[in-house]
């Protein structure tokens, strides 16, 4: 039984991760061309940040998913927006870089965090620490929130 919850630990981080190396993959080109031509905010962070930023938050993710699915009773509703914030995560270097589009990264990146918000409440329903690990994950959507938005305004 201890083996499987280690199994299942792995699993979630290997997803969270894998959500963030196929985003990569769509990302790269876009940052290595059209990014760069884009009117930014001084308060841009370098792009050598984002990868440990999102390593590190992929992996809070991939634990606290763990954590509430441990919790067997009930988690369907929670592990459902858990999803669904995963994917609109996924979306978003689709829309934002794949399609070159600030405007649709706005839309998704508002989604995913309603989404967010949904999953991090429903995951301090089933585990404090669950919760406590998604914080960090809301605060850099938020200012990736921000920093879609004066993106799209400024272009």
């Amino acid at each position: 039984m201890l083996r499987n919850q280690w199994l299942v630990l792995a699993f979630f981080i290997v997803l969270c991760l894998g959500v963030g190396m196929f985003a990569g993959w769509v990302t790269a080109p876009a940052v290595a061309s059209w990014y760069p031509t884009l009117n930014k905010p001084s308060w841009n962070p370098p792009s050598w940040v984002f990868g440990p930023v999102w390593t590190a938050l992929y992996i809070m993710m991939g634990v606290a998913a763990w954590l509430v699915w441990r919790t067997k009773d009930r988690i369907a509703p929670a592990m459902i927006l858990f999803f669904s914030q995963l994917a609109l995560n996924f979306a978003w270097s689709f829309l934002f870089f794949g399609a070159r589009s600030p405007w649709l990264g706005l839309v998704d990146i508002t989604m995913l965090w309603l989404a967010l918000v949904a999953t991090m409440l429903a995951f301090f329903g089933r585990s404090t620490l669950a919760g406590l690990l998604m914080v960090p994950y809301l605060a850099w959507v938020s200012f990736a929130a921000l920093l879609n938005f004066t993106i799209w305004r400024l272009n």
